[in-house]
């Protein structure tokens, strides 16, 4: 019966085409982000019961890249970068403050959308494309022609379902199921809001049109439906190693200091981690169900053979791997995201392993779409890859965690250099949960240093007004201040 749905769609969708012509020739695209999902992807392999069968259909009819990374593991920075495609160590911006327009040396910067809308394109957007809105209504026009709904959490309970954490009681950190109706929520309303606008698009000019879910961020809440696709048994837990924590420097602490995202020690002593996992990949498989909607109303209206979809999160998240939940790292499970792309120009069923950045989707989509070429984006475009997935690129992912800390990610390896210069490296052939830490073998020196050349040659320290999860460090004196509070290294590590 599903096969026979999806056979039904098509041939709608040739029907609709014909009877609804366009009368331009670039192709429209439609821009999903995700927030704070990981690898819990059924086709990325993260979790063996992730249920995601709308992205991996979407995979299967274009190209996923399998080892694609963000440039920052928090959610501002991160898209700052991809919609710049500029690194956070060229702006300045690493924390979830300041908004780049607010900086002289970026207030003009021809973003994503922006370059699109000066080669005719109809700009809409709604939920979480940047952090935090984009101004009062006059920035926002600038940024966008049509803004919709801004998404978030929509429905959620009147009190919260964990209790207080060592961390404080912070009002996102909650996840768990109670009685509300998915319409409810703003992932839903921003689903609903791209359907009716594919729907009532103009046929005489082309659209790019953003969708930003919130979920599976905190707090992550689903209806009993969602929940009910997964056991509440250990099943749900990933795959982690006790002390997995031993070998790594001191200093990967001061990046999850005084964050409110409890340990995991705290998620398992309040028997929370089976829960949070479940709320995880629900929110996960709801969002999935969303994009689904859109993808349909695309094939439904005639739009799905001239149209590029590409779907990215904007970083990974914890869930106990390094004993921690949240993100804020420069491990694989705090920077790996969902990349794919498909539509015109885009090869079906490529899996790609070479490493791919977010910032190279600004140039690539530009390429895709035919649009004039800019000479002043850092990242580099991944047609080569939507051609053949076999297709090598020299340069690997680099993902910058405030001034001086980096991970650089190739094929095989993952280097992290830290501000005060310790390092880790892990083999992901034959350890591809990151467990023991390589970087004083001598006989990977060479590795190490191979990995090292590509750290930024650019390393800005944190622009004015940074505030929040901005860390900065001293060398002359070894102290790092977290959130304006010195952090020494005899400080207890928090639990």
């Amino acid at each position: 019966m599903v096969r026979l749905r999806y056979v039904w769609l098509a041939v709608m969708a040739i029907c609709v085409q014909a009877a609804h012509p366009t009368a331009y020739a670039k192709p429209n695209v439609i821009f999903i982000a995700i927030d704070d999902q990981n690898d819990w992807i059924g086709h990325l392999g993260g979790h063996p019961l992730a249920k995601t069968p709308n992205l991996d259909k979407l995979a299967e009819r274009g190209t996923t890249f399998l080892n694609a990374h963000c440039q920052a593991p928090l959610c501002n920075p991160s898209r700052t970068s991809l919609m710049l495609s500029l690194r956070p160590t060229t702006t300045g911006v690493y924390g979830l403050a300041p908004w780049f327009r607010t900086l002289d040396d970026w207030k003009d910067r021809v973003a994503l959308p922006q370059h699109f809308h000066s080669h005719g394109y109809r700009t809409l957007s709604a939920g979480k494309i940047y952090h935090g809105g984009a101004g009062g209504p006059q920035q926002r026009k600038q940024e966008f022609d049509v803004w919709g709904p801004a998404g978030g959490i929509g429905a959620k309970p009147e009190r919260k379902l964990i209790p207080p954490t060592p961390m404080g009681d912070h009002p996102l950190m909650d996840w768990g199921v109670f009685p509300h109706r998915d319409e409810d929520k703003g992932d839903y309303q921003v689903a609903s809001w791209a359907i009716e606008q594919i729907k009532t698009a103009p046929r005489d000019q082309p659209f790019f049109l953003a969708a930003g879910f919130f979920l599976p961020h905190v707090p992550c809440y689903a209806t009993q439906r969602w929940f009910d696709l997964f056991p509440n048994d250990d099943r749900l837990l990933p795959i982690i190693k006790a002390d997995d924590r031993d070998d790594t420097p001191r200093f990967s602490w001061y990046l999850h200091w005084n964050l409110p995202e409890p340990r995991l020690k705290w998620v398992q002593e309040n028997d929370q981690w089976k829960n949070l996992c479940r709320s995880y990949l629900a929110c996960t498989s709801f969002v999935d169900a969303q994009i689904g909607r859109i993808l349909e109303a695309l094939a439904e209206n005639g739009f799905a053979e001239n149209t590029i979809v590409v779907v990215w999160g904007d970083h990974g998240w914890h869930l106990g791997s390094k004993g921690i939940t949240g993100k804020n790292t420069l491990w694989d499970d705090g920077t790996r995201v969902p990349l794919i792309f498909a539509g015109p120009g885009v090869t079906a069923g490529g899996r790609v392993a070479s490493p791919a950045e977010l910032l190279d989707i600004y140039p690539t989509l530009s390429d895709l779409c035919g649009l004039s070429a800019r000479t002043d984006l850092e990242g580099i475009s991944l047609i080569p890859q939507l051609r053949d997935a076999k297709a090598k690129r020299e340069r690997p992912a680099v993902t910058s965690h405030n001034q001086g800390n980096h991970g650089v990610r190739s094929e095989r390896w993952r280097y992290i250099r830290y501000a005060d210069g310790s390092e880790e490296l892990y083999d992901h052939e034959s350890d591809p949960h990151e467990w023991t830490n390589l970087a004083s073998k001598k006989e990977l020196a060479t590795v190490v240093e191979e990995h090292r050349r590509w750290l930024p040659k650019i390393d800005r320290p944190p622009a004015p007004n940074s505030a929040q999860r901005v860390l900065t460090y001293d060398k002359a004196t070894d102290e790092a201040v977290w959130e304006g509070k010195k952090v020494r290294r005899d400080d207890p590590i928090p639990e």
